[in-house]
């Protein structure tokens, strides 16, 4: 059951915008962005209305059933690669004629292998922008706000956004995280992991203070958003604020070396149950090439901590790293059964890296080796022997196949060419957007400025190949 405080009903002469989540609801409803657009738009001389791909198979709105092509307006949100398939489907089933136009982090990434399917492209946080957005009556009108990219453009500067008071309400309903209320306590990261697009795309990283937070949400349960929360400096603080309040409250994850005594402790009252922490790599080589700064100390203090109060721990870890050897993914068994020592219930989570867009490591091979059939046959064996060992020491394990992150890395690197892959062509036929790219050669996303220099993200994969 839904709990909606912003639906509208539409009424002759309204703007009619679809919000279009081109995967699963539990996913959507979980998102605070869209969240936000939907409650923004629904307040101005509009009506909102929402799709999800497990709805009416995305083609009718969840409120009125509405078909998608009686819309004026349709924004996708694109929060995963593997949502271009599913956002071309709908929108060649439904029919949809209006103003097509994709944002989320994928489009901040590189929206060229999409041109030939969407109108415009909002690259950035949209917050600021949403009304002269839906006010504009055509294209040509879109692309003289800043942020919209349409193709014809040449550079196009990311725009981000000032974080204001939190909403005080939201649509409360069966989410990834539970029925709760989404928290969104930052945006952007204060980490530099040479692997992470976050710390590009959503620089600087921002806070919201503790005043700017609703002082009482209308459900039992909190899900505290940001990239990484306990880096938040009144993470603390607002954690014991709402256990006060008698709320259930699970941050998405917590940084090992965060980790003491008092926090454990709050988390536990906070009906934590689950310690979730994300070493990537249990090699302390590996931790200086992808620059995470979580060590074998860190973990096992974690799991320690986490011993007298959680009744389980996961571990999140990546393959396919520069560098990497088979005893650095053996290392992932040994430490995540040093942590089983400690904690009865212990899981592991397994993909392969995807050298992203706008980071370091966005000249590396997929797979880590020079020799791309040599990466992907090793990755292939790495990610065989995680399943296999982890089952032997009694370890719950999720891990991916290779597949599906080798195509997450040709869309994320690819140029317009590779949209055929959205028609039925075989992945294979763009291999080469998963080879090491040439540090001299123009990238496909160089047109998008996130203000970064491109020369300091030079200097740091040097870093990286110079100890190889």
């Amino acid at each position: 059951m839904e709990f909606n405080p912003f639906a509208k009903k539409y009424r002759r002469g309204m703007k009619r915008v679809a919000l279009v989540y081109p995967n699963r609801y539990v996913g959507g409803i979980a998102n605070t962005g869209l969240q936000y657009i939907y409650a923004k738009i629904n307040e101005i001389d509009a009506v909102c209305e929402r799709f999800y791909s497990d709805v009416f198979e995305g083609l009718r709105s969840v409120e009125s059933a509405t078909p998608l092509s009686e819309f004026d307006v349709a924004f996708f949100s694109l929060q995963y690669e593997a949502d271009y398939f599913k956002a071309v489907e709908i929108l060649k089933k439904s029919g949809f004629r209006g103003i097509k136009i994709a944002g989320g982090p994928c489009v901040m990434e590189n929206p060229l292998p999409l041109l030939d399917y969407f109108d415009a492209f909002f690259i950035g946080e949209v917050e600021g922008k949403l009304e002269e957005i839906v006010s504009a009556k055509s294209v040509d009108e879109l692309s003289e706000i800043p942020g919209i990219f349409t193709g014809k453009e040449g550079n196009v500067k990311r725009v981000y956004s000032k974080l204001g008071k939190h909403m005080e309400r939201e649509i409360i309903s069966e989410g990834a995280y539970g029925r709760c209320f989404l928290l969104e306590i930052g945006r952007g990261c204060v980490r530099r992991c040479r692997f992470c697009i976050v710390r590009q795309i959503y620089f600087p990283p921002r806070w919201r203070r503790k005043e700017m937070l609703p002082e009482d949400v209308e459900t039992g349960k909190i899900a505290i958003i940001a990239p990484s929360p306990s880096d938040h400096p009144e993470f603390r603080e607002i954690l014991q604020h709402y256990v006060e309040k008698g709320k259930e409250v699970s941050p998405s994850s917590v940084r090992a070396d965060t980790l003491n005594e008092e926090l454990s402790e709050l988390l536990k009252k906070a009906g934590v149950s689950t310690l979730t922490i994300a070493p990537e790599t249990a090699s302390s080589e590996l931790q200086d090439v992808i620059n995470k700064g979580i060590g074998e100390e860190d973990v096992l203090n974690a799991a320690e901590l986490a011993s007298k109060r959680f009744e389980k721990v996961k571990l999140y870890y990546m393959v396919g790293l520069p560098g990497e050897d088979f005893e650095d993914v053996k290392a992932i068994i040994e430490q995540a059964s040093r942590v089983k020592k400690l904690v009865r219930r212990v899981e592991i989570s397994v993909n392969p890296l995807v050298p992203k867009p706008h980071t370091p490591l966005q000249w590396m091979p997929f797979g880590g080796k020079e020799n791309l059939k040599e990466g992907i046959a090793e990755l292939k064996k790495k990610l065989g022997f995680l399943k296999n060992e982890a089952r032997k020491v009694g370890i719950e394990a999720n891990v991916s196949g290779y597949k599906e992150f080798a195509l997450q890395t040709i869309l994320s690197r690819g140029d317009r060419e590779v949209s055929q892959i959205l028609e039925g062509a075989n992945y294979r036929k763009f291999e080469r957007y998963l080879e090491a790219i040439d540090v001299d050669s123009t990238l496909p996303w160089d047109f998008i400025d996130h203000g970064y220099k491109k020369s300091t993200l030079l200097k740091e994969y040097e870093k990286i190949t110079k100890t190889l």
